[in-house]
């Protein structure tokens, strides 16, 4: 999935994803499906436990679509079940400094160069990679992906980029506005040159550069024109009640003409 993806960027086409945020696995199957590239997984602002990921890893391999997990938080304790488990990438939100991105490059890499215990099950394909290859090399298939969603991470993102080990970055446009005092209004006026700085450093960095948001062709045009080349938007509770209010409406005209 890893080459896919990059694949993807190389030949100038955009990355396209959407976010999980209920688990129920046949809807992240049934995104998958549809067309999507990625299947954002999120652990961070949802109800869904390791259980439920696992499933939706399973299920995004189904759909055909690579899997994004967001972990709760920079916690190499919290990363290291995920990452036994198979992603395609990791997300690792809010992190502000180098020595933050340091560490979440370490929850990623066994010793010496990090600090990951040996455990991979779904990862070795339950047994069908040996543990040589795997510890040797197949590891690092998965994206090692850094949230720029404060603007202390915006200030030394030149030193991010140059660290080794992190293949790319997400902006989170909602947290990005709400450290600048601005949070709700993450379109407001005093946003555009940050998100422009975003754009002049990462993208001709050859990373993957992203953001996620809720979709508005306007912005989304925006940021193209900063040069991302990988796009989240929309959820799958969003997509239902979207469909479910879509169909109560259309019932309730009916009824009307009883």
């Amino acid at each position: 999935m890893r080459q896919r993806i990059f694949d993807r960027i190389q030949k100038g086409e955009l990355v396209r994803g959407t976010h999980v945020f209920c688990g129920a696995p046949m809807l992240t199957e049934a995104l998958g499906l549809c067309g999507f590239d990625a299947i954002w997984i999120d652990m961070e602002h949802t109800a869904i436990g390791k259980d439920q990921v696992l499933n939706n890893l399973i299920a995004a391999r189904a759909g055909g679509a690579a899997s994004f997990v967001r972990v709760a938080w920079n916690d190499f304790v919290l990363t290291k079940p995920i990452i036994d488990m198979g992603p395609d990438a990791i997300i690792f939100p809010y992190v502000r400094t180098a020595e933050e991105a340091r560490f979440a490059v370490a929850s990623c890499a066994y010793p010496p160069a990090g600090m990951r215990g040996y455990g991979p099950l779904r990862a070795l394909d339950y047994g069908n990679i040996s543990q040589i290859d795997y510890v040797d090399n197949r590891f690092r298939d998965m994206l090692r992906i850094i949230q720029v969603e404060h603007i202390d991470a915006v200030n030394c993102l030149e030193e991010l980029v140059a660290l080794e080990g992190i293949d790319g970055f997400i902006v989170g446009p909602n947290d990005l506005s709400g450290s600048m005092g601005h949070i709700g209004r993450p379109n407001h006026p005093d946003m555009m040159p940050i998100y422009d700085k975003i754009g002049k450093i990462l993208k001709d960095s050859g990373k993957l550069f992203g953001v996620s948001m809720g979709f508005q062709d306007e912005i989304v045009a925006q940021w193209l024109e900063r040069g991302i080349n990988t796009l989240f938007c929309g959820t799958d509770v969003e997509y239902v009640n979207r469909g479910a209010s879509a169909l109560f409406t259309n019932m309730n005209r009916l009824s009307r003409n009883l």
